[in-house]
């Protein structure tokens, strides 16, 4: 579990991260999620004591990442890809990492397996890697330890269909064995799939979090998109359950679950022609949440520029 209170970073009056707090768990992916600049690579950073805080505290099971006794047995880290010796080999840099961590060498050849790097594309030196290949050379190295948390800075970058995919099935894999993963990626379609919780920043402040369905629905209960025969009938029928909505479209809005909605209309006998979850999907959700602390303003469909007023957009 990776457990952050109040952490602040100042760079004299520009405060990077602003004492944000938030709680990642044991079996759970964790999209940590924000526009350029908003300060997750920093935050991140101080999670594993790469940048010391101004204050707060971030500890991973209880402890600081500094204090952890060989740490890559507990803590898997990828924060750049691109960080390791040009001149070493992936197999080297691998084995590198195995005797730091005293772990067997056969340690290395199953990373290469699991990343699927071949042995000849082992063999080569590093600068000399695609970027699909280093970021799957660093996924093998934060793995390498066999660690209960994972902490990942855009780890889809440079990898093709294919390698996203396999990504997402071995994130996916890994926490449902109980290890706690922290991702952070631009891929939001990609977070969207893997995701079970979600952290938004923006300009250093966390803007939102909680589960995509919570966050997306703003009363915890999912939202539905519900045409019936009878619109009036089934928004009457809805209030008495109390149950709130409002049209839409052909239809209504209910800011409740798919299955409530349907539960109502079927004691009351009122027939639908169509019924569907009405949850913003993350895109929606990322955009709305953080549009006062993107550098584009939103903009309608001719083009022209809009202001917007965002729920929980910071101050």
């Amino acid at each position: 579990m990776i457990d952050v209170r109040e952490l602040t970073r100042s760079y004299g009056a520009h405060r990077a991260v602003d004492g944000i707090s938030f709680t990642t768990r044991p079996g759970r992916v964790t999209g940590f999620l924000g526009p350029n600049g908003a300060g997750k690579s920093t935050a991140m950073r101080m999670i594993i004591g790469l940048t010391a805080p101004t204050s707060g505290t971030a500890t991973i099971g209880g402890v600081a990442y500094q204090d952890i006794v060989n740490p890559g047995r507990h803590v898997g880290v990828l924060l750049d890809a691109g960080a390791q010796h040009d001149g070493r080999t992936g197999r080297e840099i691998l084995t590198i990492g195995a005797q730091t961590m005293r772990l067997p060498r056969s340690r290395v050849d199953e990373m290469l397996a699991t990343v699927s790097l071949s042995d000849e594309e082992a063999h080569r030196r590093f600068r000399d890697y695609s970027l699909g290949m280093k970021q799957r050379l660093g996924i093998a190295h934060a793995l390498l330890g066999d660690p209960a948390v994972l902490i990942l800075d855009e780890p889809a970058n440079g990898l093709d269909p294919a390698g996203i995919r396999w990504m997402r099935d071995l994130l996916k894999g890994y926490a449902r064995r109980g290890g706690t993963v922290l991702l952070s990626s631009h891929l939001l379609h990609e977070v969207e799939l893997v995701a079970d919780d979600l952290v938004l920043i923006g300009r250093g402040r966390i803007v939102a979090q909680g589960d995509l369905a919570s966050l997306g629905s703003g009363d915890g209960r999912g939202a539905a998109l519900v045409t019936a025969q009878d619109n009036d009938a089934l928004a009457a029928a809805l209030a008495r359950e109390g149950l709130r909505s409002e049209p839409e479209g052909t239809g209504l809005r209910v800011h409740a679950g798919t299955a409530d909605v349907g539960r109502v209309a079927a004691e009351h006998r009122l027939v639908l022609t169509d019924l569907r979850s009405g949850a913003q999907g993350l895109e929606d959700l990322f955009l709305e949440l953080t549009a006062s602390t993107q550098r584009e303003a939103p903009s309608t469909t001719d083009g022209h520029a809009t202001t917007s007023t965002t729920k929980g957009a910071p101050r």
